[in-house]
């Protein structure tokens, strides 16, 4: 078992999402690579064999901190029974957050096509969640996806987080989305960095996505951990850049990989903990390294 992770790595998670196997493998095998941190995914906590409280105390007992909960899907700009029947589900999820500990909620732009386009709209519903969450003293993190129907761009996002004005309403950025649109990171500049409540990393084998059906098909099955894949550079410019800007919140890994769902847990955890090295070490202290350097000094050492 590894201790700790020397450096300035602990600013870095891993999803559960990341891992295959049962909710307290996964907490046990990022425990024993040395992370501090896990983000809760919530397939991973109402899918456990002894129920909901059953979870709760198995992430308590593994020391680890609660990065954040995810995710709540499509659910601003609806009216009527769908927005009420919203609501229902973003309180359980609110719930269920506050159990487990975590202090932020994640909350994806809904691609819906029910949904309102109104950008005044969306804010109002979001502050309505926001609202709900402060009782709890969660924050809300709202997350542009790529193929979002009418925010699919962080500045987007952005803008409608600045329109709903609550002071626990902030920004979860993801850097699969950021790539795939394309989104200058000059584009941050625009951000308060206080408002970015939460940063996913991963990366991915190809250097463009050609359609929409490929950005999911990708985003939902093959990425890979940062350093891994051929966006080395744009993701230690990006976590630099962040850095920079004076963002201090956390980083998680969330790797949606099939073939890493069919590999042993120990050893997913330990490809996790060598993305969190190269940000911590070589990104974050030193010099920017070059792409895929992770896996060229992996080669080199074995």
């Amino acid at each position: 078992m590894i201790n700790s992770i020397q450096g300035n790595v602990d600013d870095f998670g891993i999803d559960t999402i990341s891992f295959a196997g049962t909710l307290e493998a996964k907490l046990k095998a990022a425990r024993e690579v040395g992370f501090t941190q896990i983000m809760l995914s919530a397939r991973d906590v109402v899918g456990h064999p002894d129920g909901l409280d059953a979870a709760v105390r198995a992430v308590k007992a593994s020391g680890l901190r609660v990065t954040g909960f995810q995710v709540l899907r499509d659910f601003e700009g609806l009216s009527g029974h769908l927005h009420d029947y919203k609501i229902d589900i973003a309180k359980s999820m609110l719930e269920m957050c506050a159990a487990l500990g975590s202090k932020i909620l994640l909350v994806c732009s809904s691609t819906s096509t029910h949904a309102s386009q109104d950008l005044d709209v969306l804010a109002k519903d979001l502050r309505k969640l926001a609202m709900l969450a402060i009782p709890l003293g969660i924050k809300v993190a709202y997350e542009a996806l790529s193929w979002g129907r009418t925010v699919n761009e962080f500045t987007q996002a952005w803008d409608v987080v600045c329109r709903a004005d609550a002071p626990n309403l902030g920004l979860g950025l993801d850097s699969f989305h950021l790539f795939a649109t394309e989104t200058p990171l000059d584009d941050l500049e625009l951000l308060d960095p206080e408002k970015i409540f939460l940063v996913q990393l991963a990366d991915f084998m190809w250097q463009e996505i050609r359609s929409v059906e490929e950005r999911i098909s990708t985003a939902r099955h093959f990425r890979v951990f940062p350093g891994e894949g051929v966006h080395s550079q744009a993701l230690a410019q990006l976590v630099q850049k962040l850095h920079e800007l004076g963002y201090t919140g956390d980083y998680s890994f969330e790797v949606f990989n099939d073939d890493y769902q069919q590999m042993p847990l120990p050893l997913v955890a330990q490809r996790a903990r060598r993305s969190a090295l190269w940000l911590g070490e070589q990104v974050l202290r030193r010099s920017v390294p070059l792409p895929n350097q992770i896996r060229l000094r992996r080669n080199a050492a074995s």
